[in-house]
């Protein structure tokens, strides 16, 4: 059984479909640790509800890097973290850290592109197809492998919070999906695309 960490910014519904599916048996891994840049990030408190340890860590990957090995940590799984990972974290676990993103990768991704942002950025451009990726984290900001994707139709929604709404339906899905398929040894990463076998 793998052991992950989840890292989180915000309300935590990302991670809360991991736990959910860690507590049904969809993925074959343990939640070890939950961490936060954000001392007051409420997906912290879904850790501590759910039993897990929970820690908050600002600008130290170094830091990050001790206490994921210290606890045999596996797999990061960034779910609604909005810190740019450095070098020094992504270096230590190549291709072990999983990210969701909010768009269709690679339309409206790397910097400056997180969270309500990119819902906006769609709603301005008038785009009529929007969804979900989750994908390897690598040494360029959302570039690294897209493990799964997922798309939905926007164009009956006319605002920025009903698009991040659907989209949350489909990140809650295909996160804890590419997990799973992780803690599986389903994926691979061949010419810097993943597949999943």
């Amino acid at each position: 059984m793998l052991k992950i960490a989840v890292f989180v910014s915000g309300g935590g519904t990302d991670l809360q479909s991991v736990i959910d599916a860690v507590e049904n048996g969809s993925i074959n891994g343990e939640i070890v640790l939950v961490v936060s840049n954000r001392k007051n990030a409420y997906g912290l408190k879904r850790a501590e509800l759910a039993g897990i340890e929970t820690a908050v860590v600002r600008k130290d990957d170094e830091l990050l890097v001790k206490m994921l090995q210290e606890r045999n940590v596996d797999l990061i799984v960034l779910a609604g973290y909005l810190a740019i990972l450095t070098d020094v974290l992504i270096d230590a676990y190549p291709n072990k850290i999983i990210n969701i993103h909010p768009s269709l990768i690679p339309s409206f991704c790397g910097p400056g592109f997180y969270g309500m942002h990119v819902h906006e950025s769609v709603l301005a451009r008038g785009v009529k197809v929007t969804g979900a990726t989750v994908h390897f984290v690598s040494n360029e900001v959302d570039g690294g492998p897209i493990i799964l994707q997922e798309a939905c139709n926007i164009d009956d929604l006319d605002n920025a919070s009903d698009i991040q709404a659907r989209v949350l339906e489909i990140e809650h899905r295909i996160l804890p999906k590419a997990v799973a398929l992780f803690c599986d040894g389903k994926i691979v990463v061949e010419n810097e695309r993943a597949k999943v076998i």
